[in-house]
């Protein structure tokens, strides 16, 4: 099997996004997009002048968002009329198709608000399907945990462990794995598939050839291979994220991701308009 390697090691950028919430940007920087990945944010802070604002209603359309909340409070609503209240380990898996308008608002004045959000790309002829969303709860995820690490499945298999994503077009892999100092994580990547890890905390080293130095919020992009082997000089934690590409041409206008510019310019007619929401 080929061994999987460190292709590039990225230090995200300071960015804010919707009313001045603070946070970390990798993909959707350096890279633009990591196909089938279009966005990275990490937000987190103790400050609440740093979420406090959060994301007022504002529209998507062509890609897919997978919000994973560590710890803290998102409410969120819709104009599908949908609503819900996000705690500490739960995900919200939003296809937004055709088009939404959405708002997510922290449900807290205080107190540590730590987080992902990951934007996925839809293939064309899915891009004005209907809206749709998968809840994961934090209790009902599904969790491998041994003596050596604790590895979260949200998409995939690990063991026995298997998310709720099924028949998904990209095959993602998403888990979140705690690995413990001096230890090792072993998994079996697709060769088809572009596959990142983003680490939280702690120090690791990848694959069998020598690499500079990892340790907290960093995005390591891997390279194409199937034997994927992390290993700790300290307590880790880390998202691994793996999908298969779209190989489809890319226009991009703020939150609408489409295949050609003209959709772009009729997203944004469609929005002002009135009529995005089908």
């Amino acid at each position: 099997m080929k061994s999987i390697e460190v292709n590039k090691i990225i230090d995200p950028m300071p960015a804010s996004d919707g009313a001045g919430v603070k946070l970390k940007r990798s993909i959707g920087v350096e890279p633009n997009y990591f196909d089938p990945f279009l966005m990275l944010d990490e937000f987190g802070s103790e400050n609440k002048d740093d979420y406090i604002g959060g994301f007022p209603p504002h529209p998507h359309r062509g890609i897919e968002t997978v919000t994973y909340m560590l710890q803290g409070e998102f409410e969120h609503e819709d104009s599908t009329g949908a609503k819900g209240r996000m705690s500490s380990g739960d995900v919200q898996w939003m296809k937004t198709g055709s088009g939404i308008i959405h708002s997510e608002m922290p449900a807290m004045s205080e107190g540590r608000l730590h987080g992902f959000q990951l934007w996925i790309n839809m293939p064309a002829k899915l891009k004005m399907s209907k809206p749709d969303y998968i809840y994961i709860d934090s209790d009902k995820m599904s969790v491998h945990k041994d003596d050596d690490k604790k590895v979260k499945v949200i998409s995939g298999k690990f063991e026995n462990a298997e998310g709720p994503i099924k028949d998904h077009y990209v095959e993602p892999v998403y888990f979140d794995v705690e690995l413990n100092k001096n230890k090792d994580f072993n998994f079996s990547l697709p060769l088809t598939h572009n596959s990142f890890i983003y680490l939280i905390d702690g120090e690791i080293t990848i694959g069998d050839k020598k690499h500079d130095k990892v340790k907290d919020s960093t995005l390591i992009l891997l390279s194409r291979g199937e034997k994927l082997n992390v290993k700790t000089s300290t307590n880790a934690k880390f998202l691994l994220i793996s999908g298969k590409p779209i190989n489809e041409e890319i226009s991009r206008g703020g939150p609408f991701v489409m295949n050609t510019k003209a959709e772009i310019l009729q997203a944004v007619q469609d929005y002002h308009n009135g009529t995005f929401v089908k």
